[in-house]
């Protein structure tokens, strides 16, 4: 990689952080770091109408949550500040000034009436999507079409303007994108974009234009959504007399039912849309990450599971898909019971301590510890170890429907005979392999497979048909527990 690579991760603070969007700044970062670079954040808050209160706290505390470090941005501010869009508010207007002196833009005057006629007027003629372009702006008002001197005394008498892109007629603009090879567009599909809105304000346009050649962006990585601007980019690039960065675009997120994974779609199929939600739900962060980075992306061996570090090692922007990537929701699951495998009883008590209090309950440290390693090959979210763990902890109040269709009429005549078998066993032989001895007894003097003694013991002890191993289970429940709640299934069941 010649010269040093910096890049940028520049959201809206429009709303909460999508999952797209942590996967932009993901890809981002990981080019960043595999390449001795730096990792930018710029808010692009130029959008004032549609500001959301506490989005930029709630991007800060994704990126940070994820374990992406920021290199700089309005926190850690490095010397190409203000990272907040609105903060450099006075920069972008000589920029678009002096696109006008060259000749590459212009002030329009039209009045939104003005602009909505003309529209209409172009469908009525056919134009399915007219728009204010090389065609139509002759007949527009702006200062191409209007005397010098009537230019010059509306802006002497402050009347309301804006500055467009003096979009040329017939040219071709090709560019390179880092994964997608060659792209071209015909100049005569762009409109004439809007660079600085009649408050003063830049266009995401201009503004991300001027931001990325002064904050010295080496690569801009984004998503497929922002491809067709780009030529408009490339122009201004030109215009400026500016080396453009290059352009890399991410393949779009798909939903498992075909589609773009839309807010909308994300709901009806159970799919948490925004980083917060993930936050929220005590997704395993490295989970998530692991995840989203094969979202577009693979290393090109058989390998899935990465740390963040091995990760930036792994990324190049050339093994990024073209095609969209499916979101498959089960896979995420996957991801996150393997982390939460790997973490030691000692990392996860504080968080199922926690957890535990939510539901009322609070466990002894060293049982829940026990505990802890028992349920790992069962459990997929931290939640589970209090919740489908409840039972270590209570008695089970109801049974689950499902698990007591597996209650036979046999079920209770068994389970007495475990009863008194494991009534003379003594506090140290209360353990595992012996309760397993004392199953494999029962089975043989009454000729039956585990199932019908496995099953219903289990239901008894837990309430469910599914669970930790059971043999372990029933030594840290302990002998008194285990009988009283035997007793209990033989008497509610029959």
């Amino acid at each position: 990689m010649e010269g040093s690579v910096r890049v940028r991760f520049a959201p809206s603070p429009t709303g909460l952080l999508h999952i797209g969007g942590l996967r932009t700044a993901l890809y981002n970062y990981l080019f960043a770091k595999g390449n001795n670079g730096t990792f930018v954040l710029r808010i692009e808050d130029t959008d004032q109408a549609r500001y959301v209160e506490g989005a930029e706290e709630d991007i800060h505390r994704s990126l940070k949550w994820a374990g992406m470090e920021v290199d700089e941005g309005p926190e850690n501010p490095g010397d190409v500040g203000p990272y907040r869009q609105s903060e450099r508010k006075d920069m972008y207007e000589q920029y678009a000034e002096q696109l006008v002196e060259q000749g590459n833009a212009y002030y329009a005057f039209d009045t939104p009436e003005e602009l909505d006629q003309m529209r209409e007027r172009l469908k009525k003629s056919g134009n399915p999507s007219p728009k204010y372009d090389a065609i139509t702006r002759m007949s527009m008002k702006n200062s191409l079409t209007l005397p010098e001197e009537e230019v010059e005394r509306k802006l002497e008498e402050g009347e309301e303007y804006v500055i467009r892109l003096k979009v040329p007629r017939r040219e071709t603009i090709r560019f390179e994108d880092e994964v997608r090879g060659f792209v071209s567009f015909e100049s005569k599909g762009l409109d004439d974009q809007v660079l600085l809105k009649s408050d003063g304000m830049p266009t995401y346009h201009l503004a991300n234009v001027v931001d990325d050649h002064l904050m010295k962006i080496s690569h801009v990585i984004r998503g497929e959504e922002w491809l067709s601007s780009t030529p408009k980019h490339i122009l201004m690039y030109e215009y400026f007399g500016w080396e453009p960065p290059k352009m890399a675009h991410l393949p779009l997120i798909m939903s498992p039912s075909g589609g773009k994974l839309s807010k909308r779609k994300a709901e009806t199929e159970g799919i948490p849309i925004n980083t917060k939600d993930y936050i929220e739900q005590k997704f395993e962060p490295e989970a998530l990450v692991n995840f989203l980075a094969y979202l577009g992306w693979s290393p090109g061996d058989d390998s899935e599971i990465h740390s963040l570090e091995e990760l930036c090692d792994l990324f190049s922007l050339d093994r990024v898909s073209k095609g969209g990537a499916v979101f498959d929701y089960k896979k995420l699951i996957w991801y996150n019971e393997h982390y939460l495998r790997e973490k030691p009883a000692d990392e996860l008590w504080p968080r199922v301590q926690e957890i535990a209090k939510e539901h009322d309950l609070d466990p002894d440290e060293g049982y829940m510890k026990q505990i802890i390693p028992l349920m790992k090959e069962r459990v997929s979210k931290v939640e589970d170890f209090v919740t489908m763990g409840r039972f270590f902890f209570e008695d089970p109040e109801e049974y689950e429907d499902k698990a007591v269709k597996k209650w036979k009429d046999n079920s209770a005549e068994l389970l007495e005979a475990y009863v008194e078998k494991i009534e003379e066993l003594d506090g140290d032989d209360f353990e595992a392999k012996t309760l397993k001895d004392k199953i494999k007894e029962v089975i043989e003097e009454y000729d039956v497979g585990f199932g019908p003694v496995m099953m219903p013991l289990r239901v008894a002890v837990s309430g469910m048909g599914y669970g930790p191993d059971l043999t372990p289970t029933i030594e840290l429940l302990g002998k008194e527990t285990t009988i009283r709640r035997i007793n209990t299934a033989i008497e509610r069941l029959g």
